[in-house]
């Protein structure tokens, strides 16, 4: 399989031309190795990264969890998983040489002698320089206690110029205060530059892309701001019910799930300044400046600006879904919401004036997520004489699954003898203007880890500035106020007839997500 090397962040190379070179000498340790998120995501990811010869010769994976199982089981097991799981026909030479490199220890993540072990089996592997990346394919509930044992066990320290990396997947924390505890502790143990909050959102191309749209291009930054700009949507949705994590997800619902992690992230690369230079830190400062300008949230302004609400039964496609509360796993009285939309507004010079329209659910008529910015009508004064009724919308819309791209939206002359206009539409895709072989978007993630480059990665301010605007949210359902009621969708609609009253209120409209 010819594989294409993954996009490298903007900070990843000096010259953006240049191919990529291989990661250097390391180790990769995956707690949670038995899991769903390491046979669908991580194998196949790492196998691309072997196709694409970015992986190092000196490589090893440590696969770590709590099942008996002996080295080679553990290489069958993922060799069947890229037989299962991987994003295109697979080289049996390339599987081979990959999976040579696994091997497997049994271990609790709070006995010391996991820790021990593991220790030892690092050791064995020398030749990857004792440099190590340990991925957590955890629970978040053991994030503290595995970083507390690999420090204790001296597996975070970093000397004689190895390096040490502690990768962790969302959520990150449940509210602001475990979220400031999670950071406090994981910062006891270890340097912020070793921490890599991994948003697999960020793997994706057309994310990465909204930077390079608005700085590498004259066209768009000068109309970046609130002179031309009318309003932003931000859509994530799903046509997925809950399925089997029932459980999990009545446990968190869709605003801590979706909003202070993919959402804002995606806010903070459409709101962001330019940075100095496109480097970890200066990249991750503005996105977090631009969060942190989101104008706090009143209890008034929850119930105002904030809807919630619960799928339940209805069809997607020629499927039919249960309720919500009929789902394996969920509590039949739960108040969790699977949607929510929100007003945010910004509270700086550049998008004062400028609301941003954001919403996320699951059992959706689609999958979708996309950015839309609707930019401001031209004066209909011109063709007040002529037979135009009405100005098309000016729409830029970064699509960023499932078909990735971006369109322009504009008016133009329709063809006849009077002035008549229409809207119509340029269209860009990644698929047909360049050849990237399928990825699971975390090709990008795992070899920025490998190479030190934080640029996709959120820092805890980053964190804690996002579940600094959800809090009040969160305190208002706690507190039962009126506006903390549910309110209900069909499954495989376009959601409640209460997100689209939060637009309509301010004489706009959802763009259709089916």
């Amino acid at each position: 399989m010819d594989v294409a090397a993954p996009a490298l962040s903007p900070g990843a190379t000096a010259n953006p031309q240049s191919p990529p070179h291989r990661a250097g000498p390391c180790a990769f340790v995956i707690f949670g190795a038995s899991g769903d998120l390491t046979k669908r995501l991580l194998v196949p990811a790492l196998y691309n990264l072997a196709a694409a010869r970015l992986l190092p010769d000196e490589f090893a994976v440590i696969g770590v969890a709590r099942g008996e199982l002996t080295d080679d089981a553990f290489r069958s097991r993922m060799r069947e998983a890229l037989r299962e799981f991987a994003t295109g026909s697979v080289s049996t030479e390339v599987v081979r040489d990959l999976t040579a490199r696994f091997s497997y220890l049994r271990g609790d993540f709070d006995n010391p002698d996991t820790y021990r072990a593991l220790s030892e089996k690092l050791g064995a592997a020398m030749r990857t320089g004792g440099n190590c990346l340990f991925y957590l394919a955890t629970p978040p509930n053991v994030f503290g206690v595995v970083a507390q044992q690999l420090a204790e066990a001296g597996l975070l320290r970093e000397e004689e110029g190895r390096w040490r990396r502690l990768v962790l997947e969302k959520p990150f924390g449940t509210d602001l205060e475990s979220a400031r505890e999670l950071d406090r502790r994981l910062l006891d143990l270890m340097g912020e530059n070793q921490i890599y909050r991994i948003d697999h959102y960020l793997g994706k191309e057309t994310v990465q892309n909204i930077m390079v749209l608005r700085f590498a291009n004259g066209l768009f930054e000068p109309l970046w701001n609130r002179d031309h700009i009318e309003h932003v949507q931000i859509t994530v949705t799903e046509t997925l019910s809950v399925e089997n994590r029932g459980k999990f997800y009545d446990q968190t619902g869709a605003l801590r799930d979706m909003v202070p992690n993919h959402l804002f992230q995606l806010l903070a690369l459409t709101a962001m300044e330019p940075p100095a230079h496109f480097e970890a830190d200066p990249v991750r400062s503005e996105k977090a400046k631009a969060v942190q300008a989101i104008r706090p949230l009143t209890p008034d302004d929850v119930c105002a600006n904030v809807v919630r609400a619960q799928y339940r039964a209805g069809t997607i496609g020629n499927q039919r879904i249960r309720a919500y509360r009929e789902e394996p796993g969920v509590d039949r009285n739960s108040m969790t919401e699977t949607y929510v939309a929100m007003r945010l507004d910004i509270d700086n010079w550049r998008w004062a004036g400028v609301p941003f329209y954001l919403r996320t659910g699951k059992a959706l008529g689609a999958r979708r997520t996309e950015i839309a910015i609707r930019f401001k009508a031209a004066p209909f004064a011109l063709f007040r004489r002529t037979p135009v009724e009405r100005l098309a919308q000016n729409l830029l819309v970064l699509r960023i699954q499932p078909d990735e791209g971006a369109s322009l939206q504009f008016n133009a002359k329709t063809p006849g003898p009077e002035i008549c206009i229409g809207g119509v539409r340029m269209d860009f895709k990644y698929a047909d203007y360049f050849e990237a072989a399928p990825n699971t978007g975390y090709e990008t993630l795992i070899y920025d880890c490998m190479i030190g480059d934080a640029t996709l990665f959120q820092r805890a301010d980053n964190i804690e500035s996002g579940w600094r605007v959800v809090q009040p949210i969160l305190d208002a359902w706690r507190e039962g106020r009126d506006c903390a009621d549910l309110t209900w969708y069909a499954g495989g609609s376009e959601g409640p007839q209460a997100a689209e009253d939060l637009l309509a209120r301010d004489g706009r409209a959802w763009r259709k997500i089916g």
